[in-house]
C-alpha cells in the first residue's frame, strides 16, 4: 500500500474532522468545486481543533492544563503560520492553503485570541462585547473563507457579507448550545438582554422554560436572523460554483432557529438539528444546480 505524503495525509485528517463534526458544514463543502475542498477542511479543523481544547470534550483536563495545552499550541502553529511550514498534522494543510488562497495570517492569530477567552470569559455584559469575541471566533472565520468563495468583487465589498453571515451562523449555535454552555461554565447571553427580559442566571441553571426566557430568545432569534438577512446579498457576490455552497450551510444553519422556535425554546433538554430529510431536500437541488453551474463555465472557456 503507497503511503501518503505528509501534505496529503494533513488534508486527510482535516477532512475527517470535518465530516466527523460539522455535517452541516461538510454537506455544503460538496457542493463546491472539488479543488476548493481541501482548504475548506483544512479551515474548519484549525477552528475545531482549537475549540476541543478548550471545551475538553474529554472532559478529564483542568482549566490549567487546558490554558497550558490552547497557549502551547497556539504558539507553535502560529510561529509555523508564519514560516509557511509545520510538522502539526491540522497546521500543515492550513499553512498550504493560506499559501494558495493568500489569507492573513493574523485571521488566524485574532480566532486563538478569542479561544484564548473562552478559557477566562464567563459571560458578556453586553452585545458589543459579545461582538468583540464574535470578531475572533466568527468573523475572522467568514474572512478566511472568502478567497477559497472567489468573490467576483474587491475582497473589501464582499468583506462585511462574509463577516455578518459568520457572526449569524455563531448566534445560531449559541441559541442551540445554551444548556451545553452553561455546563461548560459561559454564557453567550448577553447580561443587558438577559436583564431587560427579567431572565437571571440562576434561572438559566434551573433550565425553566418560561414566559420571560421565551421572550429572551425570541429577541435573540431576531437578532440572528437580521444577521442573515445583510448577509443574505453576498450570496451572488461569490463566484457562481460556490454560490450554492454558501447558500445551502445559510439555509440549513437558518433552519436551526425555526426548529428552537417548534421546540418551544426549550434548549436544555433538546439539542435542536436538521434532520437528513431536509438537508437532502435543500443540498439535493443544490448540487444539480451548483453542477450546471460548472458546466456553463466549462463550455464558456472552451468556446473562448
Amino acid at each position: 500500500m503507497a503511503v501518503a505524503d505528509p501534505l496529503t495525509a494533513s488534508y486527510a485528517t482535516c477532512r475527517r474532522l470535518n465530516a466527523q463534526h460539522g455535517r452541516t458544514y461538510y454537506l455544503a463543502t460538496l457542493l463546491l468545486p472539488r479543488p476548493k475542498r481541501p482548504a475548506v477542511h483544512a479551515l474548519y479543523a484549525f477552528a475545531r481543533y482549537a475549540d476541543d481544547i478548550v471545551d475538553d470534550l474529554g472532559g478529564t483536563a483542568t482549566l490549567q492544563q487546558r490554558a497550558a495545552h490552547l497557549q502551547g499550541w497556539a504558539t507553535v502553529v502560529t510561529a509555523d503560520l508564519h514560516r509557511g511550514n509545520s510538522a502539526d498534522p491540522v497546521a500543515r494543510a492550513v499553512v498550504d492553503t493560506i499559501g494558495r488562497w493568500a489569507i492573513p495570517v493574523a485571521l488566524f492569530e485574532d480566532f486563538l485570541d478569542s479561544m484564548r477567552l473562552d478559557l477566562t470569559v464567563a459571560g458578556y455584559p453586553t452585545y458589543a462585547d459579545l461582538e468583540r469575541y464574535m470578531w475572533g471566533s466568527a468573523a475572522v472565520i467568514g474572512l478566511q473563507m472568502l478567497p477559497v468563495l472567489e468573490p467576483r468583487v474587491p475582497i473589501e465589498q464582499a468583506a462585511p457579507y462574509a463577516v455578518a453571515l459568520g457572526q449569524a451562523f455563531q448566534l445560531t449555535n449559541f441559541l442551540r448550545d445554551v444548556g451545553e454552555d452553561l455546563a461548560r461554565g459561559r454564557i453567550y447571553l448577553p447580561a443587558e438582554d438577559l436583564e431587560a427580559h427579567g431572565v437571571t442566571v440562576e434561572g438559566l441553571h434551573s433550565g425553566v422554560v418560561d414566559g420571560p426566557f421565551r421572550r429572551l430568545m425570541a429577541f435573540e432569534i431576531e437578532r440572528t436572523r437580521a444577521l442573515y438577512r445583510r448577509a443574505a446579498p453576498g450570496i451572488d457576490l461569490l463566484h457562481p460554483t460556490s454560490r450554492d455552497c454558501v447558500r445551502t450551510a445559510f439555509t440549513l444553519y437558518g433552519d436551526i432557529l425555526g426548529r428552537i422556535e417548534r421546540a418551544g425554546y426549550d434548549v436544555f433538554r433538546r439539542r435542536a438539528r436538521v434532520g437528513r430529510g431536509r438537508r437532502v431536500a435543500v443540498a439535493g437541488p443544490a448540487l444539480m444546480r451548483a453542477l450546471r453551474a460548472r458546466r456553463r463555465l466549462r463550455m464558456t472557456a472552451e468556446a473562448g
